[in-house]
Parts: structure tokens; sequence; C-alpha cells
């Protein structure tokens, strides 16, 4: 079906305005990061002249190298450890025929519609009682089990043919070498969608660190952003948008790279 000229101009009009609405915020405070004091208030939307001023104060009044590195060690290792966890559950939930199978993946799933916050305080219990206060660990190994990770790539598992694990049973290989060789190589776009999702939501998390972490040396970046609102640089709102730009910079490229894999994946997931 062909679309008329008329309905593509109104289609690419839409299509340009919500990008726009979308993306203001991040445009304002990218303008705001390189502007003075003076000039925020006066409510300008260009700065007079390009300063990086507000990107050194960034840098001079907070750790921000370590936050940042903190951020990525523990987004990588949550990332890595997701798609560990979820790719031996659903390979198990697909291919490992027992008993009451189902029902477990359903209970299994059915975990998605409870809150994260109501399981927050027992969570806090258990890192206290094994003494994982302000540590790696204590930030990373409770998000390694994901439902919808779980969920997503058994959806794409099912699509393997079953003929290929009978001719790989009958080629002598093993479980593991067949979730290994053939498996996991015919399900990149899972993963990737799986290890992007997994990267972000772990990057943008704030209130589990905050509740576990009381050293610096550890923190992730955003409980860094939030420091800089302190009451002694309330005003310097341009200090705080060039954190706030430093910060967001890994997710935007992330976003940007893998955005056709992400939006495949997605739509596998959903489509099954």
């Amino acid at each position: 079906m062909k679309t008329s000229l008329p309905a593509k101009i109104w289609i690419y009009f839409l299509l340009i305005v919500t990008s726009l609405l979308v993306f203001f915020p991040v445009l304002y405070a990218f303008m705001i990061s390189f502007m003075t004091a003076p000039e925020i208030i006066q409510g300008r939307f260009f700065p007079k002249e390009i300063s990086l001023e507000n990107y050194a104060k960034v840098f001079d009044r907070l750790p921000l190298l370590s936050y940042l590195l903190n951020s990525f060690i523990v987004s990588i290792s949550v990332m890595l450890g997701q798609l560990v966890v979820c790719s031996l559950a659903a390979y198990a939930f697909v291919f490992f025929k027992f008993k009451g199978r189902d029902f477990i993946f359903f209970l299994f799933i059915s975990t998605m519609m409870i809150p994260w916050e109501a399981t927050m305080i027992p969570n806090v219990f258990t890192i206290r009682k094994l003494d994982w206060f302000n540590t790696y660990q204590g930030l990373t190994l409770p998000f390694f089990a994901l439902a919808f990770g779980t969920f997503l790539l058994r959806q794409h598992f099912l699509t393997i043919p079953k003929e290929l694990h009978e001719a790989s049973q009958i080629a002598g290989l093993s479980r593991f070498k067949f979730f290994w060789k053939v498996v996991l190589p015919i399900s990149k776009t899972s993963l990737v969608t799986l290890g992007a999702y997994g990267f972000l939501t772990t990057w943008n998390m704030y209130l589990w660190p905050l509740l576990i972490t009381t050293n610096q040396s550890v923190r992730t970046v955003q409980i860094g952003l939030k420091q800089l609102q302190s009451q002694e640089i309330a005003t310097e709102w341009g200090v705080v948008m060039a954190g706030v730009i430093v910060v967001i910079i890994p997710t935007l490229l992330l976003l940007f790279i893998g955005q056709k894999q992400l939006q495949k994946g997605l739509s596998q997931g959903a489509l099954k």
C-alpha cells in the first residue's frame, strides 16, 4: 500500500514535533550546562558563549570519575549476571522436561506482578545479614535473577526447531555444548536486547545504592547527582545540568548503538 505525498509530509511533521517534545528536556539541560547563573535566572535558552566552567566545577566538587567507574562496574556486572542466569533458566524451561515445568515457569513469571518496593525491605535485611553493605556484591547479586529476562529469552528459545536439538543429541553434543554452541549464537538479538535493558536499568538505579551504601568508594553516579543538589550549591543549576549531561552520555550512546537490536529483540518477545 502506497502512502500519498501529503500523508508522508503529515507523518514526518508529527514525528519531528513529537521528537522535539520528547528531546526538549535533554536539549534544554544541555544548553543550561553552558550558561552562567545570571543567564539561567533570565530564562535564556541559548548561552551567550560556550563555557566549560560548569563541567570543570562538577569534576572539582565531586569524585565523579570514581562514581562513573562504580556505575560501570555495577551495571556491567548486573548485565552479565542477568545474561548468564536468565539464559540458563530459559534454556531449562524450554529444553528440559520435568514435572510441573509450566507451573513453575508461570509461578516464576508471576513475580513480575510484585512491586520491587514490596521486596526492598526483606532484601535490605538479607544484605545486612550477609554483611554485604558497601560492597559490589550487595549492589549486584540481588538483580541477577530477572523474570522479564527469562521470559524474553524463553520466547526466543521456543522458536528454535526441536529437530535441531534432536540432531545435536544424535551427534553426541552434551546439553551444555548445545546451549553454548547452538542456542546462544542464534539468540544474539535477544541477548543484546536483554543486555542493553539490564545495563540501562542498573545505570539509572538510585534507591538501592542509596540504601546499602554509605561509603563513597562504592557509591554510584546517581547518588553523586543528588549530592550536586545539596544546599551549598542549590542555585548553581548549570553545574547540576553539566553533571546530568555527563551521566546520561553513556546511556544515550548505548541507545543509539543498540537501537535496532533493542527494537528487534523486544518485538520478537512480544510477537511470540
